[in-house]
């Protein structure tokens, strides 16, 4: 099995990529229906439902089953490269990791929500939220390709100072849109 290691870990990263394309997008879905619900009718119902179908055939389609898969070849992965289990740097992967599927989850129970047309949380909080995942690409993605040079504290001020300047840039994006 270990001659299909490459051709594993390519569907791996395939599944990644679609996933996190799919977290990135149902978030966006997300803030256009919180939108939706402040039009006037009838947008609002039109604009609600067609935003309610193309949301559930993300989740559904698209970005559960890619999360389901990324999860199922990961260990695969492991399990042909048992070794890498011992180095720190995958275990704080692994622990980005796990905040993902958070993530994930904390995204299912939004989307449940939206859609049976409750609306808990505001379309500027989504914005946020969105970066969440963008902060969690961005670490798991540098901490693999420089692992070896990694000084871990440089690399955790790098991610604090990211999530900082992502936090300034969705408000001032915030301000030029209320302008």
């Amino acid at each position: 099995m270990i001659e299909y290691y490459n051709y594993i870990k390519a569907l791996h990263l395939i599944f990644v990529i679609t996933w996190f394309a799919g977290l990135f997008y149902i978030v966006r879905l997300f803030i256009y229906q919180i939108e939706a619900t402040q039009k006037p009718s009838p947008d609002k119902e039109i604009l609600g439902e067609q935003l309610k179908i193309m949301a559930s055939r993300l989740w559904n389609i698209i970005t559960w089953p890619s999360a389901i898969l990324t999860l199922i070849l990961a260990p695969t992965l492991l399990y042909l490269r048992p070794y890498l289990l011992e180095e720190p740097w995958m275990h704080v992967k692994l622990g980005f990791v796990i905040l993902l599927y958070v993530y994930h989850f904390k995204c299912h129970q939004i989307f449940k929500q939206l859609q049976k047309g409750e609306v808990k949380y505001s379309s500027n909080f989504m914005r946020l939220f969105n970066e969440g995942a963008t902060i969690i690409l961005f670490s798991v993605v540098f901490l693999v390709m420089v692992r070896h040079e990694l000084n871990w504290i440089f690399g955790v001020l790098g991610i604090i100072s990211f999530s900082v300047i992502l936090m300034i840039l969705v408000k001032i994006y915030k301000r030029y849109r209320e302008q």
